[in-house]
């Protein structure tokens, strides 16, 4: 199975996609200063159960480390994720 995580970034949104098909997103907003502030995660309950949600999880954040800028975990599974990674807390803001 292919999965593949992308920014939507017209969207304002992460999504994860497996065999082309959208499985789920992450929505977010940006500062001013470019700080991500994630607000909503969604997996389709089709697809539950498989780990898509960590997936994505670490897919945005990589994206955001990338970008050098830090994260707001509005969303409670992103700040879930991120208390049980701690190689990720340096990311929030």
């Amino acid at each position: 199975m292919g999965i593949e995580i992308t920014n939507n970034a017209d969207a304002g949104r992460y999504e994860i996609r497996t065999d082309g098909e959208l499985a789920g997103f992450a929505e977010y907003r940006l500062r001013g200063d470019g700080t991500t502030v994630f607000t909503h995660t969604e997996i389709d309950p089709g697809f539950e159960g498989r780990g898509l949600g960590g997936k994505l999880a670490r897919g945005a954040l990589d994206d955001v480390r990338g970008r050098g800028v830090k994260t707001v975990p509005l969303c409670p599974f992103i700040k879930g994720w991120i208390e049980k990674h701690p190689d990720y807390q340096d990311l929030v803001a």
